[in-house]
């Protein structure tokens, strides 16, 4: 039968036309044959296959701003990064161009790159996964141009990278691990930026010593101990990057005058003095919540101090009071509750500033520290039933700080007092008394003496209300002044360890708590860090749980507890 004739389509609307610059013109196809009659299967088949090649995707014409061939492309003065680029590009080139980062994944387009440059580009930022999608790139040139930041994971994905040159830059840093990933990096160039040698870069120099890669030769231009040596000659120990900060952890909703910390039983606890409320308030780490919670309280008037001292696996407690006499109490393990177990002689004791405990030959002792006109600083003795006076060290001297400390091997007490210099005794081994030895010169009005070591040399912190607190050094027969701290209103200048560091705390009624940590290489403290304490009494570090916290007592504010961080600068 007779069948109509089939009009041709429209080829030319179908086929690109070449965009190439390069390489001969391709051919418009021929449309096919008109045959008239019924189509067989064969030419069937043709309709279809050159139907099919009529949708091919249209190949990339080259970007503006560029220049292309077979396989590179070079864009010069380009004002973006074109993602037309052929598919099968294989080199591409950026210079003079005036786009301001390399964005992400950039070139996801171009995967069978295997070299990109850019050199006198006015771009400052390599963002992350900004070259993903390139897994066969193998050169990488980002030369003389301006960047002064990468993303840390700006080379991610560049698992085939075997030379990349950062070279001729604004870089004073990298990120850390920067080349993580780039396992086949045989070449790394850095030259020619202004790299700061403090431990953000401590990454590189751990790098350098693991790596196969070569590294050009580098320089530090700062910071000034690094400044102009090679980074290829320092070491991982060329760098102190721990430090660490006291972070706020816990505040409790009382005010207190004392805090003191101890171990009974196999457990840890603090214990607090709150004067407005007359109690001793027990505190125990809460190992689920991980926070202090109550534990118990001993109730009084007035009181200020509340001293532990365990004594053949018993744990005593010396309240000390302002008003209503101070007594001993004793916990009770059977009864989980304390019991008061002897009242302090109220004629000598009358109005007690500091409790210190201490053992001389293997007998336990502490010294309460009367501030009164009328009383007397008293050592007390165990005699294996309770504790009696032992010795009156001086009447009429309003002593307001006594501490125990050994000084060449022998035991000494300091007494601070607001009417004379601090007076040290030594402990006279045939009388088993404390004698008068001398005073410390030229310091007058301290209120308090605190003692430390660093590396077996004795040192102590003296607190002054008014005028300038101190830091004294032991030369084998006097203190001498070390150094001064600007203090108007401190009542507490603490010194304490934490693990490895050495800290000396100062606090103030007028200004913020500054923290002290002692330099080595200076042999002195250096200011460390502030923190904001209404009026601070007492600081007492505690370890527990693998954790260091810093309790500190507040008398017109809230009890605060701060947390030990120990910081990697270098992370």
């Amino acid at each position: 039968p007779h069948v109509a004739p089939v009009p041709p389509p429209d080829w030319s609307a179908r086929v690109p036309r070449p965009r190439s610059s390069a390489g001969p013109r391709r051919s418009t196809p021929q449309p096919p044959v008109h045959v008239q009659g019924r189509m067989g299967r064969p030419t069937l088949l043709l309709l279809l296959l050159l139907a099919a090649e009529g949708r091919r995707p249209r190949r990339p014409r080259c970007p503006d701003f560029c220049t292309c061939t077979k396989d590179d492309a070079m864009c010069e003065g380009a004002k973006a990064i074109s993602r037309s680029f052929p598919s099968d590009v294989i080199s591409l080139s950026f210079v003079k161009s005036g786009f301001a980062e390399i964005p992400k994944e950039s070139f996801i387009h171009a995967p069978a790159l295997h070299l990109l440059l850019f050199t006198a580009n006015s771009f400052d930022l390599i963002n992350e996964d900004a070259f993903l999608g390139l897994p066969h790139l193998e050169y990488l040139f980002i030369e003389n141009n301006q960047i002064k930041s990468i993303s840390p994971y700006a080379f991610r994905g560049l698992k085939s990278l075997i030379h990349l040159s950062l070279a001729f830059n604004d870089l004073e840093s990298l990120p850390k691990d920067l080349f993580k990933g780039m396992e086949a990096l045989t070449k790394v160039d850095l030259r020619g930026n202004l790299l700061n040698c403090d431990c953000k870069l401590k990454w590189l120099v751990d790098w350098m010593y693991l790596t196969n890669a070569t590294v050009d030769q580098i320089y530090c231009s700062s910071p000034e101990q690094f400044q102009g040596k090679k980074i290829n000659d320092l070491s991982p120990q060329s760098f102190d990057c721990i430090t660490t900060e006291f972070a706020s952890y816990q505040s409790l909703k009382f005010q207190s005058i004392s805090v003191e910390a101890f171990t009974f039983g196999s457990d840890r606890y603090v214990v607090f003095a709150q004067p407005f409320i007359g109690k001793c308030s027990f505190l125990e780490w809460d190992h689920v919540e991980m926070v202090f919670r109550n534990f118990d309280d001993i109730d009084g008037t007035s009181t200020v101090i509340c001293k532990p001292l365990i004594i053949d696996n018993q744990l005593y407690i010396i309240v000390a009071q302002l008003f209503g006499g101070s007594h001993i109490y004793k916990r009770d393990i059977s009864d989980s509750r304390f019991i008061k177990i002897q009242d302090i002689d109220i004629l000598k004791i009358r109005k007690p500033n500091d409790v210190e405990t201490f053992q001389v030959d293997g007998e336990s002792f502490f010294v309460i520290a009367d501030s009164s006109k009328a009383g007397s600083t008293t050592v007390y003795k165990w005699n294996g039933n309770g504790f009696y006076s032992h010795q009156s060290l001086h009447p009429w001297y309003r002593d307001t700080d006594v501490e125990y400390l050994d000084i060449s091997g022998k035991p000494h007490l300091i007494l601070s007092s607001s009417s004379q210099r601090p007076v040290v005794y030594q402990w006279n081994k045939g009388a088993k008394q404390f004698e008068r030895r001398t005073d410390i010169p030229e310091m007058e009005d301290v209120y308090a003496v605190k003692h430390f070591k660093v590396k077996a040399e004795l040192y102590i912190c003296l607190t002054r209300f008014i005028g300038d607190s101190n830091v004294m050094s032991w030369d084998g027969s006097m203190f001498h002044e070390l150094q001064t701290m600007p203090s108007r209103g401190s009542m507490v200048f603490q010194p304490f360890t934490v693990g490895a560091w050495q800290y000396a705390i100062l606090g103030s009624d007028y200004s913020f708590t500054q923290v002290y940590h002692w330099d080595a290489k200076k042999g002195q403290f250096v200011h460390f860090q502030e923190l904001n304490i209404q009026s601070p009494r007492a600081f007492c570090p505690v370890s527990i749980d693998n954790r260091e916290f810093l309790l500190a007592s507040s008398f017109k504010g809230n009890t605060k507890i701060y947390e030990h961080l120990i910081i990697d600068l270098s992370n």
